[in-house]
């Protein structure tokens, strides 16, 4: 057994056998539905943060919600965009021109399913209830998207017995950056005893922090700012007292006017350049020869009903979300490296180049769960579930003049002959229309066996089915024209023991199944290709379905002052689903690898020491491996698969702790005052499996352009630094009044979230990096 193993178990000990004295915390969740009550009988794999806990924390979107949840990890890679991963279970990145690879951790918003992998919605938290998250794989009543867990924004319901409202404000101005804020309210209307309305209406703007470098040697500031808009409106009807449907309207937009992008390398900007003047971009800095532009609209309609029968609750949930994305990048240095591959004179790499991804999707999902409600030691919840995904991708790359210096060096009518019956101007073109239809059947059957041990067993038959197309044209395609399909079916099944050791403490056992579903990848850009990048990455086209096992032991105990939480538990892997950069393509691929595994422990513990103070301590510790090592036709560990090495984006250790004391005061008619200090540890990561290997952060252009050689070394490290954040909070409360002055990120940590390489390297080399130091005040009103 390793170090790290005897480590985890160690400290697994620990936590599953507290030797304090505790008493019992001051807030306890309510479970709502039979399903919710599924989630929560597993006391050592749900953490629920409440509303108040979102106004204590600041947190205004999933990733900052995230700092204070064991075992969760977020890569935010700007509003709109982020990846999640539970427990340590991760493909690696995904980027904008993978729509084929499927989530690993499912996105609720009630009843509603709205992840989608790299662009799972990026909401606003404002008036909800609570956000559960659900550890290890739920297929039993959550579905494929769940094969590491599932996340849970459960808003806030329309109240049918009071008039109710809130407002806030908020003024904020990022170091070296621009100014933001948002406005947000309320309004809970009750029309009678039968009918009540809540709407929810938000707008931010956020301030950007990212300069960038024109061609003409200014810069322009603040190129990442944006802004989010958007509400909801519930109406609830309860024609009988067992009757309530409940339609709702979600709607959302985002628009940012760049990417949180910091380059150290360009085609165009760096260090080696002869007859271009030289350029070293410093922090927070990136070149662009075109503006950047990054666009979410989503709509959400949901319908619930509620039906309470003599002795079974019935729930039918229907949704159909539809959202129009629009990721518009500066591709001048990627189309400008290809030009300098095909001859093209430098006039003719210096020409502008806008590569436009396009999402457009519609979602129709329906379920109907009968559960019972009769007193008893059993008890059951049963289901059938249909979802009609219809995503249609596409990417235009507009680069006005191209076609002409195309037909001027390769030969007339060069361009026009390799369009495939796309625009001029644009050397790449694709639409890749996906349809992916599910079917499944779920149910869960739980036994009081005695007054403190039940036993559950849950399983969930799914059958999926996927169609593709995929066409592409122009200079850098293959002129593609070809339909692919992927069909699966199967059964997940679940065994939960749960024993109460005392009125406070629960322990439980537990194993259940994940499944993720395969699919089959574009074909490579061969005219991007290397011979090398060409042989090695040829061969992948399809790959399979994604399972896995979970296996683990928890405890969760409320005292007297302490909520205690922990978990340890081990994952099998079978099948992983990895992406990695297909070399100098331009193109990404994924390939299963046979087995990998991760092993960990978890712990949340929130304890009042003292009637004013609050204390929280949660974290993670975790080995995520490859047990399997993949090679290429040549014997070659292919991208960094190899038994041993780390699975990617996934930290060894993280940790959130946080402080609050309140004291009463008397000035200006306050109720009271607090202050809350808050701490955030990420361990450092990788971003590809392939960022581990020796060597893999020395990149070699190999493009002659603008004096340089193409021979010249640019050396990064591609681990990513550990890295800490903290942030401070003061606030004063009235009755029905609030202000909160805070300071985020108070040491202004330049965090490394991941790293972005455009054509392997070749054209662009740069990190993701977070929000530097943030100062602002928050003013709240409730009537």
């Amino acid at each position: 057994m390793t170090h790290f193993r005897k480590t985890i178990l160690a400290a697994a000990v620990v936590a599953l056998v507290p030797s304090v004295s505790y008493a019992q915390l001051e807030e306890v969740l309510v479970t709502a539905t039979k399903r919710e009550a599924s989630a929560q009988d597993l006391p050592f794999s749900i953490n629920a943060q409440s509303e108040a806990d979102i106004r204590r924390t600041g947190a205004t979107n999933l990733e900052e919600l995230s700092r204070n949840v064991a075992g969760l990890a977020i890569q935010n890679l700007g509003p709109g965009q982020s990846q999640v991963s539970i427990r340590g279970v991760s493909a690696g990145q995904v980027v904008r021109d993978q729509p084929g690879v499927k989530e690993q951790v499912g996105v609720y918003l009630d009843e509603t399913v709205i992840s989608l992998s790299l662009f799972t919605p990026d909401l606003d938290l404002y008036d909800l209830n609570r956000v559960e998250t659900l550890r290890g794989p739920q297929g039993t009543l959550f579905g494929s998207g769940s094969v590491g867990g599932t996340i849970r924004f459960i808003t806030n319901q329309p109240d049918f017995e009071e008039f109710t409202g809130s407002v806030e404000a908020n003024l904020n101005t990022v170091e070296d950056g621009d100014v933001g804020g948002h406005f947000k309210g309320m309004l809970n209307i009750p029309m009678n005893d039968k009918a009540a309305l809540r709407i929810v209406g938000y707008a931010t703007e956020y301030g950007g922090w990212i300069d960038a470098l024109r061609e003409d040697g200014n810069f322009k500031e603040d190129v990442n700012s944006g802004g989010r808009y958007g509400g909801r409106i519930t109406l609830a009807l309860q024609p009988t007292d067992t009757l309530t449907i409940t339609p709702r309207i979600v709607f959302q937009s985002i628009e940012t006017d760049g990417f949180n992008r910091e380059e150290v390398y360009n085609l165009f900007a760096n260090p080696f350049t002869t007859t271009r003047p030289p350029v070293r971009l410093g922090e927070r800095q990136q070149y662009l020869r075109l503006d950047e532009a990054f666009e979410d609209d989503t709509m959400i309609a949901d319908l619930v009903v509620n039906w309470s029968l003599d002795n079974v609750d019935v729930t039918y949930a229907g949704s159909y979300v539809d959202r129009e994305i629009l990721a518009s990048r500066d591709a001048s240095a990627l189309t400008g490296s290809v030009s300098v591959d095909l001859g093209f004179p430098e006039a003719a790499v210096l020409i502008p180049s806008n590569l436009r991804d396009t999402t457009d999707l519609q979602q129709t999902t329906h379920e109907l769960r009968l559960a019972s409600n009769a007193d008893g030691p059993f008890n059951w919840v049963v289901g059938g579930f249909f979802s009609d995904v219809e995503r249609e991708y596409a990417q235009r790359l507009p680069t006005p003049g191209y076609d002409a210096v195309t037909d001027a060096v390769l030969g007339a009518g060069t361009a026009a002959a390799v369009s495939n019956g796309y625009g001029p101007d644009s050397p790449y073109n694709s639409d890749l229309p996906y349809d992916i239809e599910q079917v499944a059947l779920f149910g869960e059957l739980s036994y009081d066996i005695t007054d403190r041990l039940n036993l559950t067993l849950g399983g969930r038959y799914y059958d999926f089915e996927e169609e593709r197309r995929f066409t592409t044209g122009g200079l850098f395609s293959n002129g593609d024209d070809q339909v692919d399909s992927t069909s699966s079916d199967g059964f997940n099944p679940r065994l939960l023991v749960s024993y109460d050791v005392s009125d406070d403490m629960t322990i439980n056992a537990q194993a259940s199944q994940g499944f993720r579903l395969g699919g089959v990848n574009d074909p490579l850009n061969v005219p991007l290709c290397d011979a090398g990048d060409l042989e090695t990455f040829g061969a992948f086209q399809a790959y399979d379905d994604e399972t896995l096992w979970n296996y683990e032991l928890g405890l969760k105990s409320e005292f007297d002052k302490v909520r205690f939480n922990a978990a340890v538990f081990y994952t099998d892997i079978e099948d992983l689903q990895v992406t990695l950069d297909a070399g100098s393509c331009s193109s990404r691929i994924s390939f299963n690898v046979p087995e990998a595994h991760t092993l960990g422990v978890e712990w949340e513990l929130v304890a009042y020491p003292m009637e004013l103070l609050m204390l929280t301590f949660s974290g993670s510790l975790l080995e995520a491996e490859f047990d399997s090592t993949v090679t290429d036709s040549n014997g070659n560990v292919l991208g960094g698969v190899e038994d041993g090495n780390r699975l990617a984006s996934v930290p060894e250790f993280q940790m959130a702790a946080s402080a609050t004391y309140t004291f009463p005061v008397d000035a200006f008619g306050s109720n009271e005052m607090y202050v809350t200090a808050m701490v955030q540890h990420v361990g450092d990561r990788f971003t590809q499996p392939s960022d581990q290997v020796a060597g893999a952060g020395n990149f070699v252009s190999g493009l002659p352009f603008g004096g340089a050689t193409g021979a010249e070394v640019t050396a990064v490290d591609l681990e990513l630094d550990a890295y800490e954040q903290v942030n401070l909070r003061a606030g004063i409360v009235w009755d029905t009044f609030e202000t909160v002055f805070y300071v985020d990120n108070v040491t202004d940590e330049n965090a490394q979230l991941s790293f972005d390489r455009e054509r392997g390297g070749r054209a662009r080399l740069a990190y993701r990096n977070n929000q530097p130091r943030t100062i602002g005040v928050t003013v709240r009103k409730f009537f």
